[in-house]
């Protein structure tokens, strides 16, 4: 019956650990989309291209705390999982001040857009 638990606990740690890894490269990838996004849309002269990078980040961040937390299922000891908690924490302190860097550029481009639309509704008249 121990060999039983052996065999399902090395397949549940493979498992993890694979998922873990697809987690996190899907977080890189996602990051690697936005910094290509941001640099077509600086060559272009685009808008908020603060803004797409800044989301871009953080949902970049959000993957890669998604695979920390999950690699916590086969931490081993409390060394390990410290470690572990430091870097969960680190994530998710930048993924905090990103979304705030998000919320201050969204209400400077709506400020833009409102200016805008007021100086377009002064010229109509």
């Amino acid at each position: 019956m121990e060999k039983v638990y052996e065999v399902i606990e090395s397949g549940f740690n493979w498992i993890i650990q694979y998922a873990v890894l697809l987690i996190e490269l899907i977080g890189v990838a996602v990051l690697l989309w936005a910094i290509f996004k941001a640099v077509v849309s600086l060559l272009r002269h685009g808008d908020s291209i603060k803004l797409s990078l800044a989301e871009g980040i953080a949902l970049s961040l959000e993957f890669k705390m998604g695979g920390e937390l999950l690699r916590t299922v086969i931490v081993r000891d409390w060394e390990e999982l410290l470690i572990l908690g430091a870097v969960i924490l680190l994530r998710a302190a930048m993924t905090f001040l990103i979304h705030w860097e998000i919320t201050i550029e969204t209400k400077r481009e709506r400020e833009k857009i409102e200016e805008k639309s007021a100086e377009n509704a002064a010229k109509g008249k």
